[in-house]
């Protein structure tokens, strides 16, 4: 059915029974006749759901009010299937999903509040949604963004309208008076909490040692684990000699005094058959000479593995790895912890988003090599959503840290070869809901970081270690998958250039878009890195005040920066000593900051009027000055301190040891290296500095 035939007659769709999802691309392999149709009661959306990690969606529409149920459904089918009204796109699934919750909140108060022989939303008053709007407004009274959610979904009835015949609106709410609350600059950022240092410390250092010291552990378990599920075909010579390498192995458990294998309290030929590798069922005739050694040493129920090489301070980080899912060392819960482990690591140090991470498959990690075969460079590629016209995702690829790769190899080992996404479902036990194709959840994803935290902790607790993951004394962790990547834009913000670094790796279209994903003002994120960058450089200060180091400076604004210090030390001051205290320091840089900014080679004495880096930004940078951009042989702002002399002088050190350097450089790059040394050396000897001779 045409969308101007549906338009014209609303009703018709009930006769006609369309697919509701035939204006959505579904995924491969699903076919628009196994869909639903408009007469069902239960729309399932997950044929129309294009990310792998999300959960299957429906709308339930049997949960509405009965005498709303025809409009509902005339607004669903047109957000998933119609036309957009002009100046609008079609909602994503998710959205229509979000919508329905919404829709559903309304209509139930429509119910409560109507007498039942009103059933056309067309009658709906300005009195209506104005009362709407403050049971909203009582329902959330702390939530501006739930009401502003709950409202401008309400509206898509207006928004909608061509569509929706007599359900229609007859007026736009957003003209009534609080309909539409301002939406502050809070809206238009991030604003994920960022783990603090003292939780993703412990967090990233477990999450590391879980990949290096304790994966070739649970990774032996699995593949014992597998193998004891695969088989065997007869083999003579796994099978001849049996009770003589059976007695070999029972005589060592019993003279170290080990428990035996077992299973439900009784020894476990499966097991002592893979450790012999040999059928288990050749070691029924050898019953009693197993039940005398479990006499002996007993026998430890579920054992699956228990030669564990991994060691935490010199001792076995876990006694032994079970195949009982209900113990703390089941394969099936360390597995989990091996793969949160996994995830963390890529998760934090790639910076990718969740549903970025979750369509990691396997091969898909590359790696650049030297001439010397060295790697230096990993790359890994997966698919990105946000922004993107393609609801299915487009290829995009992420430089690495060495880190990544290894989770990513630990990944390929833990998954089985059929499983082709490296975060899906493992198969030694119960892994939280998944969707179709057996990705994990974000909430699933969520709670295996939590309990891997859990599970640190108690390892802290037994090996009396101090390193828990721990948000505060009686404070309980609460870890999300969103947490990483914001941490990590947090970081790279702190550093100089780091705002440019992060656009590029987070595939932000703008700088901006960064800054307000790392935080601005209302977040506190933004004003606590410059609050925390102003404290450090206010104890450089104090430090050179105290030195006299402020009298000893050179470069074209040494004398302005030995004014900017002297004031800041006098009013620093307090009874003679230098104020020390953090609070008291940041009170007063934020009074009376010097904008003195110390580096490696140059200490800029920021004058806006008379930077270079300013001018090449076209004064678009806050009157700060650009570390990235900074051009320190030319500038006027240039100070030296005896920190910054001494690197000059080891840069010439380290020109002066290329040149020297044998093969001999080619002519133009040796040119160059010597112009370089000696535009250094200009600079010095300008400045009244001893440069290093020739």
């Amino acid at each position: 059915m045409s969308i101007a035939t549906f338009a014209a007659n609303p009703t018709a769709v009930t006769l006609k029974d369309p697919y509701v999802l035939h204006g959505r691309e579904l995924r491969t392999g699903i076919r628009l006749e196994d869909t639903s149709r408009y007469s069902h009661d239960i729309w399932r959306l997950t044929p129309a759901q294009r990310k792998a990690h999300e959960a299957s969606l429906i709308l339930n529409f049997p949960t509405l009010p009965q005498r709303f149920r025809p409009s509902a459904k005339r607004l669903f089918y047109a957000l998933l299937s119609l036309e957009a009204p002009d100046g609008e796109e079609s909602p994503g699934i998710a959205t229509v999903r979000t919508a329905f919750t919404e829709i559903k909140r309304f209509l139930k108060w429509l119910d409560r509040r109507w007498p039942p022989h009103r059933n056309e939303l067309s009658e709906l008053s300005s009195r209506d949604l104005d009362d709407y709007r403050k049971h909203l407004l009582a329902r959330f009274p702390n939530s501006q963004s739930q009401r502003e959610r709950s409202r401008a979904h309400l509206r898509r009835l207006w928004r909608w309208r061509r569509h929706l015949g007599e359900d229609a609106l007859r007026f736009d709410p957003l003209n009534l008076d609080g309909w539409g609350e301002s939406r502050s600059a809070r809206r238009r950022e991030n604003d994920t909490a960022r783990l603090p240092e003292e939780v993703l410390g412990p967090l990233l250092g477990w999450a590391l040692r879980f990949i290096d010291d304790f994966a070739p552990d649970i990774l032996d378990a699995d593949r014992r684990w597998h193998e004891a599920r695969v088989p065997r075909p007869a083999r003579g010579s796994a099978n001849t000699h049996v009770e003589t390498r059976l007695t070999k192995l029972l005589d060592e458990y019993v003279a170290a005094g080990r428990p035996l294998p077992g299973y439900q309290g009784q020894p476990s030929l499966t097991h002592l058959g893979g450790i012999l590798d040999c059928y288990h069922g050749s070691l029924s005739p050898h019953r009693q000479m197993i039940d005398a050694a479990a006499a002996a040493v007993g026998v430890v129920d579920s054992a699956f593995v228990e030669d564990v090489r991994g060691r935490l301070d010199g001792k076995p980080w876990i006694a032994s790895i079970t195949t009982d899912s209900t113990t703390a060392n089941s394969l099936a819960r360390l597995a989990r912890h091996l793969q949160a482990a996994c995830y963390i690591v890529i998760a934090f140090l790639s910076g990718m988003r969740d549903s970025e991470a979750k369509h990691i498959k396997r091969d898909c990690l590359e790696t650049k090599c030297d001439a010397d075969g060295r790697p230096y460079r990993w790359k890994l590629n997966s698919l990105a959503f946000k922004g993107e016209e393609d609801v299915a995702g487009v290829q995009a690829t992420w430089v690495v840290h060495e880190a990544v790769a290894r989770a990513v190899k630990i990944l390929e080992r833990l998954q089985p070869e059929a499983q082709k996404y490296l975060f899906g479902r493992l198969p030694h036990g119960f892994g939280g809901r998944t969707c179709a194709n057996e990705v994990l959840l974000s909430r699933s994803t969520n709670a295996h970081l939590n309990e891997f935290a859990v599970f640190v902790n108690r390892l802290c607790a037994d090996h009396k270690r101090a390193d828990t993951i721990a948000a505060g004394p009686g404070k309980p962790i609460r870890l999300k998958t969103g947490h990483f990547r914001r941490t990590l834009a947090w970081f790279i913000a702190r550093r100089p250039g780091g705002v440019i670094a992060g656009a590029l790796q987070y595939r932000h279209q703008s700088i901006q878009m960064f800054e307000g994903y790392a935080g601005t003002s209302d977040s506190g994120f933004r004003a606590e890195v410059e609050s925390e960058q102003a404290i450090a450089r206010g104890e450089v200060y104090m430090e050179m005040i105290e030195a006299h180091q402020h009298l000893d400076l050179a470069g074209p604004s040494a004398e302005e920066a030995a004014r900017r210090l002297k004031d800041f030390g006098e009013r620093a001051q307090f009874q003679g000593q230098i104020a020390l205290d953090k609070h008291r320091l940041k009170r007063i840089m934020k009074r009376n900051d010097p904008a003195i900014y110390p580096g490696e080679y140059i200490t800029c004495v920021n004058d806006p009027a008379k930077a270079l880096c300013e001018k090449a930004r076209r004064g678009n940078s806050e009157g700060l000055p650009s570390h990235g951009g900074c051009l320190p042989l030319a500038c006027r702002n240039v100070t030296l301190t005896p920190k910054n002399v001494a690197a000059w002088q080891r840069e010439i050190a380290r020109i002066d040891k290329r040149l020297a350097s044998r093969p001999t450089l080619a002519p133009r790059l040796r040119q160059q290296i010597q112009n370089r040394r000696a535009e250094v050396v200009e600079f010095l000897t300008a400045n009244r500095q001893e440069a290093v001779p020739a």
